[in-house]
């Protein structure tokens, strides 16, 4: 269905091609109790595969036990797993990421690298990031720091408010969407992208690359981002 990236030489950050990868319910719910199929499972593990790079958000950590492994449930040994931090709050305790294979990276602010230094010691490397105009981490620093390790490729894997914060600062190329046949309708679960303002006015532009419907009941979109001229 996917093939391989290689270096986007019309993306503006130096050629790393960013893709979001989601599944959500029909109204836009997302959370570890949601689970595609083994489709879905496929998909999500060939694109780790097919990617340099993963970056999840903190809560992603805090809520589950992600290793980001690829086909078969093999861990990928060139492959950078990343997660990102203002707080600094990562749980570390019975988090087999920290266990198995390459140390990840953990990008957060000045203000909790000295903290997550101490704590993690050699099982993470720690990179610090500036801040961005409205006060969140920069991504755009994030991706260049993954550039100079050669990945030109980047899947982030959620959650919702780091979906956000990388559609806000414009630096998604595309978004991978399972449409799973489910419905949540529990008004305090996480959405697909969250955040304080609206995207655009009011709404960020897609363009559906694709639409493919599985015997399973679940649909899987892609779409590209429209950039602003």
């Amino acid at each position: 269905m996917f093939t391989a990236w290689h270096r986007c030489d019309e993306c503006g950050r130096g050629g790393v091609k960013v893709t979001i990868i989601a599944a959500s319910t029909i109204c836009g719910r997302i959370g570890p109790g949601l689970t595609g199929s083994p489709i879905d499972r496929g998909l999500l593990e060939k694109m780790r595969a097919a990617t340099a790079a993963s970056l999840l958000g903190a809560e992603t950590l805090r809520q589950g036990d992600p290793e980001m492994r690829g086909p078969e449930g093999l861990l990928l040994p060139q492959r950078i797993r990343a997660f990102i931090t203002q707080s600094g709050d990562l749980p570390l305790a019975g988090r087999r990421i920290f266990q198995q294979g390459p140390p990840p990276l953990i990008f957060t602010g000045a203000a909790a690298a000295a903290g997550l230094r101490s704590r993690f010691g050699t099982l993470a490397q720690i990179v610090t990031l500036p801040l961005d105009s409205a006060g969140g981490l920069s991504l755009a620093a994030a991706l260049a720091h993954l550039e100079k390790f050669g990945a030109v490729s980047v899947l982030v894997e959620g959650g919702g408010r780091l979906n956000y914060a990388c559609l806000r600062q414009g630096v998604v190329d595309e978004i991978l969407l399972t449409l799973t046949p489910k419905i949540s309708g529990d008004q305090g679960a996480a959405s697909l992208c969250a955040g304080p303002v609206p995207l655009g006015e009011p709404f960020m532009s897609l363009a559906l690359v694709s639409c493919e419907v599985a015997e399973t009941g679940e649909v899987f979109l892609k779409y590209r981002v429209l950039k602003e001229k």
